[in-house]
């Protein structure tokens, strides 16, 4: 069975759109109080099932002005954990699986939850990272401890250091880059491919020699 689940099998997928990029085996925190999505979580937590989370191209989710446009790849997330902050607000710690891609447009209900049709993406395939990009696993090692020592890791164990799409999918969520750029990162197929483009914006940023 695959790691992605889905609220329905059979039907479309929930969406939590956000304007930001949720990466396969990333963390998100997310500080739910709107009436839909915490009717999405107790029913998450009661089916043991997740949403779809997908970065908003265009537009705000919450309110009027421009219209609301998806990207056209997101990521499955699985609830790891929801405390109550207060009376209606739920802080929920959720972890990246696969990915999938939207087919059509995302319909929203009478509810205001957004949901749509889509296919899953196959998850990266595991590659060794080449010598030549030795010195970007390294230095993300070094962030890593540099986190660790500040408590402020934002990534869970297991550290896949050996992983090409592991190393990539992390320095993309540490790099100050657009969402736009982010969101093309995530949706390569290829890990090599992704990896190879954050070994080159970190040696133009002279982050890596």
């Amino acid at each position: 069975m695959s790691e992605a689940i889905r609220i329905a099998a059979d039907g479309p997928l929930p969406l939590f759109p956000l304007q930001s990029v949720l990466f396969p085996g990333g963390l998100l925190t997310l500080k739910v109080f709107e009436a839909r999505y915490l009717d999405l979580v107790s029913r998450c937590l009661r089916s043991g099932q997740g949403f779809g989370v997908v970065c908003l191209r265009q537009g705000r989710e919450v309110g009027r002005g421009v219209p609301v446009q998806f990207e056209s790849v997101g990521v499955h997330a699985r609830i790891d954990e929801v405390d109550s902050e207060q009376a209606g607000i739920l802080r929920v710690r959720c972890t990246g699986l696969q990915r999938f891609r939207l087919q059509g447009v995302p319909q929203q209900q009478a509810d205001g939850l957004w949901q749509s049709a889509c296919s899953d993406i196959e998850a990266d395939e595991h590659r060794v990272p080449p010598p030549a990009m030795f010195d970007t696993v390294k230095a993300l090692s070094n962030a890593i401890a540099s986190l660790r020592e500040r408590g402020q890791l934002p990534f869970a164990e297991p550290f896949r250091l050996d992983d090409a799409g592991w190393v990539a999918n992390r320095w993309c969520e540490l790099l100050p880059i657009p969402l736009s750029a982010k969101h093309k990162l995530m949706a390569l197929e290829d890990p090599g491919a992704r990896l190879q483009v954050v070994d080159g914006y970190l040696r133009d940023k002279q982050v890596v020699r």
